[in-house]
């Protein structure tokens, strides 16, 4: 859900709106079909790593927070720079949670019980 608030608050960003209609683009990067489908996967993640947790089994499932949790932590390493390059308060916001929750989930999983 961080994904969508911050991609949310992000195009109510002045100028971005008026950058994604003009030119197709959005920080610089051409929003082709295939961008749109990985925007559209990174958003179903959250929901389906909700489902797995419920159908996998333990040591399985503690595997994929840790890998899954790992990858979004170098996603939001990834934006960074681009944060950094245009300072919000909003967007900063969003950034720390999207970067903290990722690792907690990591962390968590991590020292969690294994069942025999």
């Amino acid at each position: 859900m961080a994904l969508s608030a911050y991609m949310t608050v992000g195009i109510l960003m002045p100028g971005v709106l008026a950058d994604i209609v003009n030119n197709g683009t959005m920080s610089g990067l051409e929003l082709t079909p295939e961008v749109l489908l990985l925007m559209a996967v990174l958003l179903l993640v959250p929901l389906v790593m909700s489902f797995v947790a419920l159908v996998l089994k333990d040591s399985m499932n503690r595997w994929l927070n840790i890998i899954v949790g790992a990858v979004f932590f170098v996603l939001e390493l990834l934006e960074l720079s681009d944060l950094a390059a245009n300072p919000s308060a909003a967007m900063g916001l969003i950034w720390v949670w999207k970067t903290v929750v990722p690792l907690l989930i990591v962390w968590y999983a991590w020292k969690s019980k294994q069942k025999a």
